[in-house]
């Protein structure tokens, strides 16, 4: 999760403001040696010098040049490059050189959210063999320091990496097996930047003027100012609270009931991770306009408590990176949560609600959903089986972007009609065949008029099913899979799991 933690607190304007650093031509963080730059589209190369210096920029035979600013901010556009192996220098020139070297061509992927993917590969499962067996030097990572800014920052600490063992085991888990996948099929260099936090919420990851431009800003700008009242308080407190939680939650592991103390939360206040767009302003707005194929995201799980919320900051943030990137529709694919016990509450309904949130993202174009919920503990939050989420994001990629003729999707809810005493649901990324991988399909529930759900049994029909129950006469709803740690048993011919679903969600159909 990077070396360490920076605070980043922008008074004054965005670039470096000594006559020394001025003096000085500079690329961004992400142009170190080892970096791998995107292929086949124009490559955007920037940094500083003195104000009104001229900056040459030459990279494969390419030679640009451009005049700074009067900040010293200069920014150039080389024409797009082939992937290529083969090791090149990107030099800039000013008053002084700067040469970066080892630089190979290929697809570059972000990698951000929270915990589940800033886990490293070292807390996968069978990590001992994986990072024994990560010997790739055409994949290398960028790693972006912890860092929290209050206004957009222009730099951050980082450096690539070349992947390899004796460094492999600190890659984020997903990350590194959803790049190594890519590069097995595609065959070309891949590089992966790292901009990830655990425990952190999404108004952190959304910059200031998109947040703001929300219906829930004056809400969540509300408790922020209360947060931050409270935090000096808060902060003495936290470190008995975690404790005690992690006593608790240790026992609960190894019996395997529910953890019933409350989750502490980390204190939010000036300068924490929680701060709004503090992550944004660190560790996502200093790698625009960088060149990348797409984004990977894993998050959600810090803001289960609002899901209300969620659906529209989730759509707000992803709209707003886009438009950081110049791209309407930069690829953006996600991992929806996993089965996992908040309580012992079997009503609360909380995760599913957030899963169902989170796949409402699914309207914007170039997005798509790696479904988990066959992969989680229902009594640990975070998975340990990073080889199969990041193959499952790998498989959108490699069909949504790479064009390779794969099933990507396991089965999506389409519709659900009333068939006698029955309901029969309709899928998508369903044929031929629905696959029961349990018997008989378990997280089944039907509901009459009176809207009280009721456990249901559910029979394949070819790409359809069949759902009835002796307590529903008369149907009108059904739902698949709407609990906190549901059972999953509905696959397609691709061994992908379905999604839970409810069809009285604005999406039922009564014949």
């Amino acid at each position: 999760m990077g070396g360490g933690l920076t605070f980043l607190f922008m008074r004054r304007p965005r670039y470096p403001i000594s006559i020394e650093s001025r003096a000085i031509v500079t690329l961004a963080p992400l142009f170190q040696d080892h970096a791998v730059l995107q292929c086949d589209t124009p490559l955007p190369i920037w940094g500083h010098a003195a104000a009104g210096e001229r900056v040459t920029v030459m990279f494969k035979g390419q030679r640009v040049s451009t005049v700074t600013d009067g900040v010293g901010h200069w920014e150039v556009f080389l024409d797009g490059v082939p992937a290529s192996a083969e090791p090149a220098e990107l030099v800039a020139t000013g008053g002084n050189t700067v040469t970066v070297r080892d630089v190979l061509v290929g697809e570059v992927w972000l990698a951000s959210g929270q915990s589940n993917m800033a886990r490293p590969l070292s807390d996968a499962r069978n990590a001992e063999s994986e990072i024994a067996a990560a010997n790739f030097p055409l994949l290398r990572r960028f790693n972006v320091q912890n860092t929290v800014a209050d206004r957009p920052a222009t730099t951050v600490p980082g450096r690539w990496q070349v992947c390899e063992p004796q460094v492999a085991g600190g890659f984020s888990g997903v990350g590194y097996f959803f790049a190594r996948d890519l590069h097995r099929k595609l065959g070309v260099p891949v590089g992966l930047i790292q901009s990830t936090w655990g425990g952190t919420p999404i108004e952190a990851w959304i910059s200031d003027a998109a947040l703001r431009s929300t219906s829930v800003f004056s809400k969540i700008d509300a408790r922020w100012h209360r947060d931050c009242a409270e935090y000096a308080e808060r902060k003495v407190l936290y470190p008995a609270e975690q404790a005690a939680w992690g006593r608790a939650d240790e026992h609960s592991k190894a019996t395997r009931t529910h953890n019933m103390m409350p989750w502490p939360k980390v204190p939010a206040g000036p300068g924490t991770q929680d701060a709004l767009s503090g992550l944004y302003n660190g560790m996502i707005a200093p790698l625009q306009p960088g060149a990348l194929r797409g984004i990977i995201w894993w998050q959600g799980e810090s803001n289960w408590m609002r899901v209300s919320e969620y659906a529209e900051l989730f759509q707000t943030m992803i709209r707003s990176w886009r438009a950081a990137w110049r791209r309407d529709n930069l690829p953006f694919y996600f991992v929806q949560l996993a089965n996992y016990k908040l309580g012992c509450d079997s009503t609360d309904r909380a995760w599913a609600q957030l899963r169902e949130a989170q796949a409402q993202a699914l309207t914007l174009s170039s997005t798509a959903m790696a479904v988990t919920i066959d992969l989680g503990d229902p009594f640990e939050m975070h998975l340990s089986n990073k080889q199969e989420i990041g193959r499952r994001l790998a498989l959108i990629a490699q069909t949504q972007v790479y064009g390779i003729p794969e099933e990507w999707s396991g089965p999506v809810f389409a519709f659900a009609e009333r068939e006698g005493a029955a309901m029969r649901v309709h899928f998508t990324h369903a044929t031929p065949v629905l696959v029961a991988r349990r018997t008989p399909l378990p997280s089944f529930e039907l509901a009459g008029m009176d809207r009280v759900f009721h456990p249901a049994t559910a029979r394949i029909e070819r790409d359809t099913l069949l759902v009835a129950s002796t307590h529903v006469p008369a149907p009108v709803a059904v739902r698949y899979a709407w609990s906190n740690a549901p059972e999953a048993g509905l696959y397609n011919r691709a061994s992908l799991p379905a999604a839970s679903f409810r069809s009285d969600s604005g999406r039922q159909r009564n014949t």
